[in-house]
């Protein structure tokens, strides 16, 4: 394993690149979850892996995640993609509570298997302003991507 990226979980095919140490650890974002945004954790969302501007989060199935027609919600998928996309901000820049989300697109390209979902998110570009991230989602056991996120986060300006 590369010993410059953090890791609870083994770094897949997309991350194993000339990752660098985050500005962020794991156990830091997770603490950042439990004071600002508990409904994260209440959901579920974890991080399996950090690198600087990567990260990889999982987001455990269950049953209240299905919409009619027995699949996984859009809005379950965009959560899950959003809050990777903060992540990957986060471990570029450090902790920035009041970088937000400016802009969000996302195409759903499969109906995704009831298990798991992985986001696998990295940086395109981080500015002094704006960041600009993509985010593949998988259900776990399944490299074909179910969506396909781009965001663009706005940074304060005084951090």
């Amino acid at each position: 394993m590369d010993m410059n990226i953090v890791s609870d979980w083994p770094m897949d095919r997309w991350f194993s690149r000339g990752a660098v140490m985050p500005k962020i650890s794991i156990a830091e974002f997770d603490h950042l979850l439990e004071t600002e945004m508990p409904w994260a954790l209440e959901a579920g969302l974890a991080l399996d892996s950090l690198g600087k501007g990567q990260a990889v989060m999982r987001l455990p199935f269950r049953d209240s995640m299905l919409r009619p027609g027995g699949t996984v919600s859009g809005p379950t998928m965009m959560m899950l993609a959003d809050a990777n996309m903060y992540a990957v901000v986060l471990s570029a820049i450090g902790v920035v509570r009041l970088a937000v989300t400016t802009s969000f697109n996302i195409n759903f390209l499969q109906r995704p298997s009831p298990a798991d979902l992985i986001a696998e998110g990295r940086a395109l570009k981080i500015g002094r302003r704006l960041a600009v991230v993509e985010v593949n989602v998988h259900s776990d056991g399944h490299d074909d991507p179910v969506a396909h996120a781009t965001g663009t986060y706005s940074i304060p300006p005084d951090r």
